[in-house]
């Protein structure tokens, strides 16, 4: 049993949602990573999403485009990113960590290179943004034989088809984009979710979390209630873009300790 699997279920016989805050490797400096990683799992991470970063994020919105234009210069890459799994994974090895960015560097490093490096850092998850169903046999089934699970982005518009074909093929959770648009966003519907919620359990048995548009702990109670994961970045990076590199890692987890407190109250 993947450590995904198994954090989804101790969640479930305690009736609680995962609480999946999203960082930019790197951001604002290569040495809080590691330390915000830490955290955030203090402050109720349930699983952890490491952005990979990226000269073009299609998907992100301003505030994780800069975050990623600050990591990247300071040289982070896929390779670094790796790396600072590892060393998370010295002190611990129990919340599960997914790295989430786009093809092109596993593309550039190769599929097998980096499986297995992933799998030696101790990476439980793998989400790739401009990976479609039709392009991810190889890659899914080379992260399952290493124990590790690929999630997908399943969106307002994904057909049911395309909710079937990710279906068939992903593993770990299913990740709800909640809104049309980027990261960031701020025009959430429950409504809108709570519907397409219901049509994504019927083709699967996988946990759902939901990211892009929540940005405080009323909204991720509410989304809590409809959901089994709540998935918050933009806010995060906001917090600590406010702050110093000195306190940044502190202003992140106390934003997160406060989504985990509404979550929970």
């Amino acid at each position: 049993m993947s450590r995904i699997q198994a954090t989804f279920e101790r969640l479930a016989r305690e009736r609680r949602k995962a609480l999946i805050p999203y960082i930019t490797a790197g951001d604002p400096q290569p040495r809080v990573t590691v330390p915000l990683m830490h955290a955030l799992t203090h402050a109720g991470a349930d699983v952890i999403e490491v952005g990979v970063p990226f000269s073009d994020p299609m998907a992100d919105g301003p505030v994780i485009q800069r975050s990623g234009e600050r990591a990247l210069k300071h040289h982070v890459g896929l390779d670094q990113v790796v790396g600072f799994v590892g060393e998370f994974r010295k002190t611990n090895t129990a919340t599960p960590v997914v790295l989430m960015g786009y093809a092109n560097p596993i593309e550039a490093m190769g599929l097998k290179p980096f499986v297995e490096s992933a799998q030696r850092a101790g990476v439980d998850g793998v989400l790739v943004v401009d990976y479609p169903p039709e392009e991810s046999k190889d890659l899914a089934g080379m992260l399952r034989a290493h124990g590790m699970d690929m999630i997908f982005l399943l969106a307002p518009t994904s057909t049911e088809a395309r909710v079937e074909q990710v279906a068939r093929l992903a593993s770990g959770y299913v990740y709800y984009v909640s809104l049309r648009g980027v990261t960031g966003a701020k025009h959430l519907d429950l409504e809108d979710v709570s519907a397409k919620l219901r049509l994504i359990r019927g083709k699967t048995r996988l946990p759902i979390g939901v990211g892009f548009g929540i940005r405080d702990g009323a909204t991720a109670r509410a989304v809590a209630q409809v959901a089994d994961a709540v998935v918050i970045g933009s806010r995060i990076i906001q917090e600590m873009e406010q702050a110093t590199p000195e306190t940044c890692v502190e202003k992140g987890a106390a934003f997160l300790r406060e989504i985990r407190g509404a979550m929970d109250a």
